[in-house]
Parts: C-alpha cells; sequence; structure tokens
C-alpha cells in the first residue's frame, strides 16, 4: 500500500534535474559588455572582430572575451570603467557604420549556453535602465496624410489635363482652386468618384471657384491609431539595434507609447536611436544629365537632385517624389524567379498602387531609386556643455531598372545578396516613423539601486523560505522535513520556468515567488491534518496516509483554482508589474500543486509506503 510505480518516480528525478539545470544559469552573475551591430550594408565578420581586438590591444584595454555570432560581435569587460573607455574606443574605430551599444551579458558558462538555459530577464527596477514616456504627434500624422492627398489629387487633376491655380492645406481643409465654375465642376465630379472617403464641397469665390476636402472623422482616427502603431513597431525594431533583453514598448492612452529599457547603460545613444525620424521615396533616376558634371561643377540641373549611396557614389535623381514609403503595407525577401538573386517583394495599399501605376506606366525601361531619409540628434559636448546637433541623412539604398507597368506589387532587385534584402523588407515595413515622437519625459533607474531592489527581494525570500521550513519541521516533524523537502523543489522548478520562459522578473514578481513560498504549504497543511484526523479515528497508519491525500485533494483543487482564476484575470485586465505578479503566481501555483501532491507523496511513500508502521512522526 501506498507505493507508486516506477514512472512516477523517474517523471519526478527528470522534472527536478530539468528543474536544477535551467535554474543555475541565475546563479551567474553579469559581465559589463559592448554590442557591435551593424547598420544597413554592413556585416560583423572576422575581420572586425580582428579590428576591434587589435584596437582594443593597443590601448591597453584587456577584455574577458570576445564573442562573434549571427551578425553580432559581443566584447566583455572586467568592469564599467574598462567598458565605458572602450566604448569610446570602439566608437572612434567604427565610426557611424556599426552601433556600438553598451550591455551587460550573462556570465553563464558555455554548457549551460549549450542547452540553452539563461537567465531570467531583471525588469527595470532590478536591473536598472531608462524609462521614457513618448508623445506622438497626432496633428502631423493627420498633416502628412493631408500632404499625400495634395499630391495625389495634383497628379490625377494633371493627368485628367484640368487646370487648376492652387492645390494646397488651409485651415484643416485642402483647398483646390480654379479659374471658373466649369473647370472647378468637372475636377469636382473627377474627385467625388475618386476619392469617396473624403467630404468634398464647393465654393464660389471672388477670384475664382474652390473644392474644399476635408478628412472624415472616421479616417482621422484611423490615421492616428495605425501612426501610433506603426511607431510602435519602428521603435521596437530600433531597440533590438540596442541589445536590449526584454524591452517594454507598449501604447498608453490615444497618443503615448512608454519604452523601459532594463540594463541600458548608454542613455544618450537610446535616446538618439528612439527619437530619429525618417522616411522613404522612390525617385526616378535622371539620366538626360552627367552626374559627374553635376559633381565637379557643383551645379545640380534643374528639375533634379543629387544624392549618393551607401557606397558614396552619387546618383543625379529627379526632383519628383513618385512615391513615398507610407503607402507600403507590407515587404518581404526573397528571390527572383529570373536571375535567382536577392529581391524584396513591396505591397502597395490602394492609393499607393494607383500612384505607382501612373508613375511607371510612361517609364518603362528608366532607372528607379529608392532613397532613405533619416533625421537624427546627435548629442555633443562642446566647451563642457551638452548640445543637440540635428544631422539630416539622405541616402539611396537601391538603383534599380523598371522592367514593367508596377502597380499594387512589385519586386526591387539588383541586391547583393539575401541579407541586405532581409534588412531592405524590414526597413520598408517599419524604418520610417509614421509620426514625429517627442520624448516628454524620461527617468533613469540607476544600477545601484537595481541592486538594492534585487538583495531587499532576496532577503524577503530567503527569510519567508527558512520561516516556513522552521515551522513545518517543528509541527509535523517527520512529514514537515517532506514538506520543506518538496517546498525547495518547487522554488527551484518555479526559478527554472521563468527562465525557460524567459519571463522578466520584477520586484511585484519578488512579490509573487514570496506570496508562492508561503503558500505552498497549504496543500501540505491540508493533507498532514487529514492524517492526523485519520489518526486520531483509530485508523491504520497506512489507511491513514491513503486516505490523507485522498480526501484533501478536492480541497487542494478548489484553493489553487480559484486563485489560479484571479491571477488570470490580473493577466488579463492588468498591465506592466501587475502582469508580472500574475505571471509570477500563477506559475507558482501550478508547481506548488505538482511538488505538494506528487513530490511530497513520493517521499512519503519512499519511507513509509509497502511496510507495516506502528506510528506515523506527524
Amino acid at each position: 500500500m501506498n507505493q507508486y510505480p516506477l514512472w512516477k518516480y523517474l517523471l519526478i528525478v527528470a522534472a527536478v534535474i530539468v528543474g536544477v539545470l535551467y535554474a543555475l544559469p541565475n546563479l551567474y552573475g553579469e559581465d559589463p559588455s559592448i554590442q557591435i551591430s551593424p547598420l544597413r550594408g554592413e556585416r560583423v565578420d572576422e575581420a572586425i572582430r580582428d579590428r576591434v581586438a587589435e584596437a582594443l590591444q593597443e590601448a591597453g584595454l584587456s577584455d574577458i572575451g570576445v564573442e562573434l555570432g549571427d551578425n553580432r560581435l559581443l566584447v566583455r569587460f572586467p568592469d564599467t570603467e574598462i567598458q565605458l573607455a572602450a566604448a569610446d574606443r570602439l566608437q572612434q574605430l567604427l565610426g557611424d557604420r556599426f552601433v556600438v551599444a553598451l550591455n551587460l551579458a550573462s556570465a553563464e558558462p558555455a554548457w549551460l549556453q549549450a542547452v540553452n538555459a539563461q537567465p531570467m530577464y531583471l525588469g527595470l527596477d532590478l536591473r536598472g535602465g531608462v524609462h521614457f514616456l513618448m508623445e506622438v504627434d497626432m496633428d502631423a500624422a493627420v498633416a502628412q496624410a493631408e500632404e499625400r492627398y495634395v499630391e495625389e489629387l495634383r497628379s490625377l487633376l494633371r493627368s485628367e489635363r484640368l487646370h487648376y491655380i492652387t492645390i494646397g492645406r488651409k485651415n484643416g481643409e485642402i483647398v483646390a482652386r480654379f479659374r471658373d465654375a466649369t473647370q472647378r465642376d468637372a475636377a469636382l465630379a473627377l474627385v467625388e468618384k475618386e476619392y469617396r472617403d473624403l467630404q468634398i464641397a464647393s465654393r464660389d469665390m471672388a477670384d475664382g471657384a474652390d473644392i474644399a476636402m476635408t478628412l472624415a472623422e472616421d479616417e482621422q482616427r484611423e490615421i492616428r491609431t495605425f501612426a501610433l502603431q506603426q511607431n510602435i513597431t519602428t521603435l521596437r525594431n530600433r531597440v533590438n539595434e540596442l541589445g536590449v533583453a526584454e524591452p517594454v514598448i507598449q501604447q498608453q492612452g490615444e497618443s503615448r507609447i512608454v519604452v523601459q529599457l532594463p540594463g541600458v547603460q548608454d542613455t544618450a545613444r537610446a535616446k538618439e536611436i528612439l527619437g530619429a525620424t525618417a522616411t522613404l521615396e522612390f525617385r526616378l533616376v535622371d539620366e538626360q544629365h552627367d552626374v559627374r558634371d553635376a559633381v565637379t561643377s557643383g551645379r545640380v540641373p534643374a528639375g533634379a537632385v543629387l544624392y549618393y549611396d551607401r557606397e558614396g557614389q552619387p546618383v543625379l535623381l529627379q526632383r519628383r517624389v513618385m512615391l513615398t514609403g507610407d503607402y507600403i503595407t507590407d515587404a518581404a525577401s526573397g528571390f527572383d524567379r529570373d536571375s535567382g538573386g536577392a529581391a524584396v517583394f513591396i505591397t502597395l495599399d490602394s492609393k499607393g498602387a494607383r500612384l505607382m501605376t501612373h508613375g511607371t506606366r510612361d517609364n518603362v525601361g528608366k532607372l528607379m531609386a529608392v532613397v532613405f531619409i533619416e533625421n537624427k540628434v546627435q548629442t555633443e559636448i562642446v566647451d563642457g556643455e551638452v548640445r543637440k546637433i540635428k544631422e539630416q541623412v539622405k541616402e539611396v539604398i537601391n538603383v534599380a531598372r523598371i522592367r514593367e507597368q508596377l502597380g499594387k506589387r512589385f519586386q526591387i532587385t539588383g541586391l547583393d545578396n539575401s541579407d541586405e534584402a532581409r534588412n531592405l523588407a524590414l526597413l520598408l515595413r517599419a524604418g520610417a516613423l509614421a509620426a514625429p515622437i517627442e520624448i516628454i519625459e524620461e527617468r533613469t533607474v540607476g544600477p545601484s539601486l537595481g541592486k538594492d531592489n534585487i538583495e531587499q527581494g532576496f532577503q524577503s525570500v530567503v527569510i519567508g523560505f527558512c520561516l516556513v521550513l522552521l515551522f513545518m519541521a517543528i509541527y509535523y516533524r517527520v512529514f514537515g522535513l517532506f514538506a520543506n523537502v518538496a517546498l525547495t523543489f518547487n522554488l527551484v522548478l518555479l526559478v527554472a520556468l521563468l527562465s525557460m520562459l524567459q519571463a522578466t522578473l520584477t520586484m511585484p514578481g519578488i512579490a509573487g515567488i514570496v506570496l508562492t513560498v508561503g503558500m505552498a504549504v497549504d496543500a501540505n497543511v491540508l493533507i498532514f491534518e487529514r492524517i492526523r484526523e485519520e489518526l486520531r479515528a483509530g485508523n491504520s497508519p497506512q489507511a491513514s496516509i491513503h486516505s490523507g491525500f485522498e480526501k484533501a485533494f478536492s480541497t487542494i483543487a478548489d484553493a489553487n483554482v480559484t486563485t489560479l482564476i484571479a491571477a488570470v484575470v490580473l493577466f488579463s485586465f492588468g498591465t506592466g508589474p501587475v502582469k508580472g505578479f500574475a505571471v509570477t503566481l500563477s506559475i507558482g501555483i501550478l508547481t506548488s500543486m505538482f511538488t505538494a501532491i506528487m513530490g511530497t507523496r513520493a517521499l512519503v511513500n519512499l519511507v513509509y509506503g509497502g511496510r507495516r508502521q506502528a506510528h506515523l512522526s506527524i
């Protein structure tokens, strides 16, 4: 009686081994490190690794490891002083072609990394870092949409040979002015047919006839929502350049975005990357003029602009913009079916498809360029004062020949490799902010405060854990020791699962662990008290053990299920720290049920099962 089959013991042993293995990385600390990642068109390879190692050696800066992988280079250092000095040296060495970001990397050994055992991520309150609250300029998003309509209307009226005096934005309206009502009425019929989502009105003026167009409230709301979501996606991709583990990027209200970057030490660099704005443009290449003459003489022909590509080669483009990246709904990398080379497949919305069709219909065989324009804010120290210097980077990232009339879906070829195609697809999907953003609040949590929080949280877990162990050992004797072993295993399993899920541990999460420690023995208390009642009723020790576990199960299940429901509700409706508490509590409930019911029963069966007992030490 009271014996487990062999498979249950093997299951528990396997759970113990896996739990210990995946909880181990949390015992190792973190090394101050520098992460080097490439910008557009660059790669991090062995040559970059050798240049970095040589530069550090020449500067007398000792590192404790250089790791190359996944197109990124990670250099570890013994302390933060050497890390900061090395960051300055490497920034000078690599220039603007690579991102040199300060970071903290896990110091776990290679054999744990080989089985993909990783430590839990620490939240902003434990690890330190920076918190940004950003305001999206919704008025600018609507203004950009109105500007797109202005350009579209100009192209539409020119294509239909309808002459207008001016088209522009005025007092929240798009106003097109004509010389007489006849031209105005013809344009009005065309505009009403093409733009059903605009609110259109005609007006007779003393000096002409007008068409006034405004965006409907529903469309304005949709533009604002899209701008906010697109900016969140863009910021998330930019944060990847910083090498931040488990960043928090989420919407707050209707126009704000919260960005939390745990472990970031270089806050100025973070602000520069997050606050940069960018746009994309498609332009035809000016093939009628010689680009070399424009460069040598310094005079750009009328109707043309001079840009440079990523290799520094000049490219002469037409001033007229065919299409902006605002109309792109999707971009995916792949391979051209004809040549087999790398390609990017672009999908436009309906308006963008119409513009692209009109723009390429008469330009088959000509060259088209994709221009990336980014506005950066560099922070520099001049004469001891911190100054912000605005810089605009204009770069041709691709030039390809138009082989046929393009429409809703087309491809860009002429790329060097598949990596460049993937980077370009990412850039086209979310490389540009849909609307300008402004950092309205910034908070920095120092690593010393995070360290204090970790120490206090760890002390609370240890003190609570030890008091529970002491109480159980004194009150329930040998059975209390069984519960203590199960409680220890529960804590290990909880940490292992949080690590395997790569959950972010915060102070509320530590509170959830402390609460779990207290709740984990509830099941054992119910079982042990039921066993004592059975013994007092005159039942044999073996029958009392069997009845105690069987009869207490329903009560344990009810209590834990109701708490689990509360945790799920907290996770569903809570945000940030509340979700962290709910996740820890939910996992703790599941692990405590497993360890209290199966783990404790296995120990009881090993010591007391299968043999006659005169009494129980309970």
